[in-house]
């Protein structure tokens, strides 16, 4: 399929197909396979299929009590098919979040041709499938990039709009570090020679439709331990249960009926976070893909929630990456507005950031303009050995701006005053460019690295989730510290050489801290490989983005930061959750215990009435309703499962206050509710004759049936 230059491939949302495939994926997930790879809801998917039998066939079991009730063990039957299948409605959804996307991303792969550039030098048409590591294949105008690679011969302007969503061609060639190019994107000018760096299957738009779809997401560490943790929380409850019935049965001399066994077992297990636990893993690793950054594993994702130090360049990170003009100082006895039209002439003519800075400033200013006639001028143009640039006019009259030594090897001469604003510019991490008429100098313009807008805010609450920012820069030491001053990272790093970066991950790695950083080149790649979270431009090398475990295809260095808040929010949400479920069990059991003592001494014992507070007095429709709850809050948390608690920066402590107080004492509170409702709502159903006739109907026919 082919993607026309500067579209973006449609991704259709909320169809009718999508729905169904969700209700068809949440039944096929009621297979023993998808049940074992969740401990919790395996139990319940054990206790369901057993219970099915007994309610079809009760006299395989001739042991069970004499009051055996076909309504109430189809009724708890019932209610346990429901909290499965909510829970694969939980996977379900959150699989299919991305599931339209990577069915267009396959679309855009499907059947790309390539030419091969051949060892004897022809040119093959070749599918892309059968590409190597190692070869080479010709891309020019008009052309797909059949596969990912690096640019090893030529320049070319390639659209990535279909990967990226970004309009705008961005630039490729060879030498340096932007020589990166992905499969499925289009060169839109000029030829290019590409080495093959992946074959099919591997390329990283592959790993983005494994991404979205969720399907092959392993379980991270945190989420791993959560499960052994669930896991041995549901056998203790087991030995609970088992010593609970022991103990009703000494006290009432009574056996607790099987079915009301196994609602206690149910409605005590952690079935709320167990359910949701996949879908919080899959809706965090979906939320880095909407940012446009490929998580190699949702174990880079989890890393960023639990870091410790941030690593971060200078130059696009935190700082606008050009120097700016931002102030004119005029030279003693200078008019000021001789100076603004002087910068403006020397400046009128180049084409870099900061000569167009320089104009603007000039123009905010009041300076005009000049009309240059063809012919009239010649340009010097900057270079790093000149390090001045400007214009000589035919009528006489040379204006050039640069550096200030470059300018007294000119010839200028700076008076005491102007030397001294030099100097302390420099000092405020500025770069003081001096302005010259006919080796006159008639003041100076001050450039400097403009601190992004806001990134102060977000090194504050970086700080505050207990990050440490480390900023890395070539720069010298006085503009390090200006621009550490402004920005307010916690450390810097001056005149910083390619492996300084590795020098600090393996320092603050060997304190125990888990480190992210981002990178580029070549160089980059050994500490983007050793990080915890290495987060490669997709401009960047193979190297880099090969060692690296995530990769940002708008290049944006400042998109850690929102990785970290993404990563948090993922941490946040099953902590929470979590909470909530935990809690949320506690408060089932005064629903549960004293409705298990009255149907099983068939009178209310001492004390134990006094663990009613909810008023329940029908035992079945008690343990009915603390179970059908247990079921409902699951698609009720779906959303906030899969769109994450909101995340605000914040201490470990008052994160833990806020769970507490929210989400623990909220599922306290729920239960009680929301039991109280599910009895409400039971009790009025029974007694309606149309559940009269449909549950007569419903026995006859299981009665004929297990006959």
């Amino acid at each position: 399929m082919s993607v026309p230059a500067g579209a973006t491939v449609p991704v259709r949302r909320h169809s009718h197909t999508s729905v169904r495939r969700i209700l068809a994926d949440s039944f096929r997930y009621f297979g023993p396979r998808r049940a074992l790879q969740n401990p919790v809801m395996f139990c319940v998917w054990t206790l369901f299929w057993f219970l099915l039998v007994v309610t079809l066939a009760p006299r395989l079991f001739p042991d069970l009590a004499s009051g055996f009730d076909p309504s109430y063990y189809l009724g708890i039957t019932i209610i346990l098919a429901l909290t499965l299948w909510f829970a694969n409605l939980s996977d379900a959804i959150a699989e299919a979040q991305g599931r339209a996307q990577a069915d267009s991303l396959r679309q855009i792969r499907s059947g790309m041709k390539a030419r091969q550039l051949l060892p004897d030098g022809t040119v093959a048409a070749v599918s892309s499938d059968v590409l190597r590591v190692g070869d080479t294949v010709l891309a020019a105008a008009g052309d797909p990039v059949p596969t990912d690679g690096d640019v090893i011969s030529g320049a070319a302007m390639i659209d990535e709009s279909m990967m990226t969503g970004e309009s705008a061609p961005v630039v490729r060639e060879s030498g340096g570090d932007k020589t990166s190019v992905l499969a499925g994107t289009r060169v839109v000018q000029g030829e290019v020679r590409i080495r093959v760096s992946a074959t099919r299957g591997q390329s990283f738009l592959d790993r983005l439709i494994e991404l979205v779809e969720g399907t092959h997401r392993e379980a991270t560490p945190n989420e791993v331990a959560l499960r052994v943790f669930l896991a041995a929380l549901t056998i203790a409850l087991m030995l609970v249960v088992a010593s609970f019935v022991f103990l009703v049965h000494a006290v009432s001399f009574v056996s607790v009926d099987l079915g009301t066994l196994v609602a206690l077992i149910v409605c005590l297990m952690p079935t709320t976070i167990g359910a949701l636990l996949p879908a919080i893993g899959i809706s965090g690793i979906n939320r880095v893909s909407r940012q446009n950054v490929i998580a190699k594993s949702g174990r880079a994702v989890e890393a960023a929630g639990d870091l410790d130090v941030l690593i971060l360049d200078k130059t696009g990170t935190i700082t606008v990456g050009n120097r700016l003009a931002v102030q004119f100082v005029a030279a003693p006895e200078v008019d000021p507005a001789e100076l603004l039209n002087a910068a403006m002439l020397a400046s009128s003519l180049d084409d870099t950031p900061e000569g167009r800075s320089v104009v603007r400033l000039a123009a905010r200013r009041g300076a005009v303009s000049q009309r240059l006639e063809p012919g009239s001028y010649r340009v010097l143009a900057f270079t790093a050995e000149r390090r001045m640039s400007g214009i000589a006019l035919n009528e006489g009259g040379e204006y050039y701006k640069g550096s200030v030594e470059a300018m007294q090897n000119y010839g200028a001469v700076l008076a005491p005053a102007t030397r001294t604003a030099a100097t302390e510019a420099s000092r405020q991490g500025m770069t003081p460019l001096v302005i010259a008429r006919n080796r006159q100098v008639l003041g100076i313009v001050l450039l400097k690295d403009v601190v992004k807008p806001g990134i102060k805010d977000r090194i504050r609450e970086l700080r505050t989730m207990g990050i440490r920012t480390i900023m890395c820069t070539g720069d010298n030491r006085i503009t390090a510290a200006a621009v550490a001053r402004e920005s307010g990272v916690d450390e810097f790093l001056a005149e910083a050489k390619p492996e300084t970066k590795l020098m600090v991950v393996r320092r603050e790695k060997a304190l125990g801290r888990l480190v992210a950083m981002t990178g580029d080149g070549s160089n980059d790649a050994p500490a983007l490989a050793l990080a915890d979270v290495g987060l490669a431009m997709n401009s960047g090398t193979s190297a880099a983005k090969e060692a690296g475990n995530m990769v940002d295809l708008d290049n944006d260095p400042t998109k850690l930061i929102e990785i970290v808040s993404i990563g948090k929010q993922l941490l946040i949400t099953r902590g929470a959750l979590t909470t909530f479920s935990i809690t949320n069990d506690v408060a089932k059991y005064f629903a549960v215990i004293p409705a298990i003592f009255v149907a099983a001494s068939g009178a209310t014992l001492a004390g134990i009435s006094a663990l009613n507070i909810m008023g329940l007095t029908s035992p079945h429709l008690a343990i009915l309703s603390a179970l059908l709850f247990n079921a409902l809050v699951i698609p009720l948390l779906i959303p906030l499962a899969l769109t994450g608690v909101r995340f605000r920066p914040m201490t470990a402590i008052d994160l833990l206050r806020r769970n507490v107080l929210v989400y623990g004492v909220g599922g306290v509170i729920s239960a009680f509710v929301g039991i109280k409702l599910c009895y409400l709502a039971l009790a009025w159903a029974t007694a309606q004759p149309v559940y009269q006739e449909i549950l007569r109907a419903v026995l006859h026919l299981l009665a004929g049936g297990g006959g």
